[in-house]
């Protein structure tokens, strides 16, 4: 990844590396603007981490997430995208200028903004789940699937995600567990339709986690059914999450507005209630989770930055 001057009067800095981020990096450097993009973690965000991505337009066999990832970071670093790893701590303007802090202590000043911060797995909240991070409890499958090989391991949630990454888990489980709290999933129809075919797959419906317990690492699992109220124990040695985003905006408290679940408002054009700074993909107020909507997002971002650039400089 390239590095930055903090002597340098950037047009565009770029905080979050994931399909938005991406996308409005690319379209910015092909503007001529001078971009630099900062990422914290793993480039990419969610997609990253997401073992085949099914309907993003113009890969009809599918493409898995991290390839899609690197095809994104290649297209904008050849139009002259920096990228560089760092953690954005603060923002404030000054004037017309805007100025990032790095975790780093160095500082980095800019025209204009795009938060493309994305969202991270919202915890389950229960006893044990700390307790046995990395030791049986996990958020990403395709980082930690292959620990459980031959073992039973649990899903827990509902929605597109937990279905994905349930059928995932059936190439190194013994049994994969589902376990949702309705007698209903959420997911798209058709991912339903894969995972109750699948013989490796069984759906609990009805439960919710009470305890994750444990010795050394997880050995079971304590559900209470949302019915009855009645309580029974599960085994199994992996326990994977997904019950939902939170954004990951709360550095941004008191600098943009946020919605009363920590989302950054904007309007249609991805404008935040501060000039210069502009919000996409699912770090945004009625984000979708759908990376062509973050993609179309970051496009427009970008686009809005570039005119701002020609307004007010």
């Amino acid at each position: 990844m390239n590095g930055f001057s903090e002597d340098i009067l950037y047009d565009c800095v770029i905080v979050g590396g994931g399909p938005a981020g991406l996308t409005a990096g690319l379209y910015c450097a092909r503007a001529k603007m001078n971009t630099l993009l900062f990422e914290k973690g793993t480039l990419g965000g969610q997609i990253a981490i997401t073992d085949l991505v099914e309907n993003y337009p113009g890969f009809p066999e599918g493409i898995s997430g991290k390839e899609l990832t690197q095809r994104f970071k290649a297209q904008a670093e050849r139009f002259g995208l920096k990228i560089h790893r760092g953690e954005v701590l603060k923002i404030e303007k000054v004037d017309k200028e805007l100025f990032i802090h790095l975790r780093t202590g160095q500082m980095v000043r800019s025209k204009t903004v795009v938060l493309a911060v994305g969202a991270s797995p919202r915890r389950l909240g229960v006893p044990g789940e700390e307790e046995f991070l990395n030791r049986g409890v996990s958020y990403c499958a395709t980082c930690d699937g292959a620990l459980f090989d031959g073992v039973p391991i649990a899903v827990i949630g509902g929605g597109d995600s937990a279905c994905q990454e349930s059928l995932f888990l059936t190439r190194f489980g013994s049994v994969v567990y589902l376990i949702h709290r309705r007698d209903q999933l959420r997911a798209q129809k058709h991912l339903q339709e894969k995972v109750f075919s699948n013989p490796k797959i069984k759906f609990i419906p009805n439960k919710v986690v009470e305890r994750i317990e444990g010795s050394q690492a997880v050995e079971r699992l304590v559900l209470r059914d949302t019915k009855t109220g009645e309580l029974s124990e599960l085994n199994v040695e992996g326990v994977f999450i997904f019950i939902g985003l939170e954004p990951s905006t709360g550095f941004l408290k008191g600098f943009v507005e946020l919605d009363e679940r920590g989302y950054i408002k904007t309007d249609e054009r991805m404008r935040t209630n501060v000039p210069g700074v502009f919000a996409c993909g699912d770090c945004r107020s009625g984000a979708t989770g759908q990376v062509a909507v973050a993609v179309g997002e970051g496009c427009i971002a970008a686009i809005e930055a570039e005119k701002y650039l020609q307004e007010e400089f």
